[in-house]
């Protein structure tokens, strides 16, 4: 079988022993692409366990890294949503905003949720606060809205972890929910779960929606990324879904660490017609691999719903 990404040679590009200070992992970065650098968001579990989230910045995106010490995001400044970590952002430039919105995990004692957040510059952020509550992840945001409305992707973990839509015109309050892309049964590659990578790409062919996908081998969760295509005037349309997925667990930094036989993406752009997509590898490291846009369509393409 072809492989539709190839692997960064730097990989993997950041670890724990990278940081400017102490800490267990980090892992599944938000990226913003802003011309002369690449901002990454990077989820760093600290040794307390809670994460938090952190600005990378690269010239190139794949060496050179400056790593900021103190956190944007951090469960220590006070929001009551956030109070066991901020987790696995992904970052979306909203045109009609001239802003950078945030889509992150807001984890509680009671579990958790979706939070959105706005920024201009990476070193202040405004919360807009939890827009859907516990138990609830993997958002990503559209870049655009439709008929006036923001649209969002998410996965309650009610419903058999699928993936839904909702909409809002305010991005504080959300309805006209309806479940997208469901999981697969039996033994299918994402037949236990899935939940949003990349915030969707629009194409001229449809918005290109990166997903991660989950199988149970063994009792264990196997963690590959798949692709959809979605209409781009009906977003809650699946217009072609992937077979097959796409990136699998093979180098060594994927199959062992905190979490063994893992490849979790939030971020990533496209440049020049390649697709960049950064991802966290078994929970353990930031690493990077990239497609040609025309060779992901192509794969998706083949199964068309």
């Amino acid at each position: 079988m072809k492989e539709v990404f190839l692997r960064s040679e730097q990989n993997p590009l950041i670890t724990a022993a990278d940081m400017p200070y102490l800490a267990n992992t980090v892992f599944n970065a938000g990226v913003a692409d802003l011309g002369d650098e690449v901002l990454l968001l990077l989820r760093v579990e600290s040794c307390s366990g809670r994460s938090h989230l952190i600005v990378a910045r690269s010239k190139d995106g794949v060496t050179d890294w400056r790593i900021e010490d103190r956190a944007l995001l951090h469960p220590a400044q006070g929001s009551p949503h956030e109070s066991n970590g901020v987790e696995d952002c992904r970052i979306t430039w909203v045109e009609e905003l001239k802003s950078w919105v945030l889509a992150y995990t807001a984890y509680s004692d009671q579990g958790p949720g979706v939070a959105l957040a706005k920024t201009t510059d990476f070193s202040s952020v405004e919360r807009i606060g939890l827009v859907f509550p516990p138990d609830d992840k993997n958002a990503a945001l559209f870049p655009r809205t439709f008929d006036g409305l923001f649209a969002i992707l998410h996965r309650p973990s009610a419903g058999g972890g699928s993936i839904w839509d909702s909409f809002s015109p305010d991005l504080m309050f959300w309805g006209k929910s309806e479940m997208l892309l469901p999981v697969r049964s039996g033994p299918w590659w994402d037949g236990l779960r899935v939940g949003a990578g990349l915030p969707p790409i629009e194409t001229e062919e449809g918005w290109l929606l990166i997903y991660h996908g989950v199988k149970a081998i063994a009792g264990r969760p196997l963690y590959r990324i798949g692709a959809v295509l979605l209409d781009l005037e009906e977003p809650r349309r699946v217009i072609a879904r992937a077979r097959r997925w796409l990136l699998n667990p093979q180098e060594h930094y994927e199959r062992a660490g905190d979490a063994p036989n893992v490849i979790f993406t939030c971020g990533g752009f496209v440049r020049s017609g390649v697709l960049w997509t950064y991802y966290g590898a078994a929970d353990s490291s930031i690493c990077l691999a990239r497609a040609r846009m025309s060779d992901v369509l192509s794969v998706v393409k083949e199964e068309r719903v």
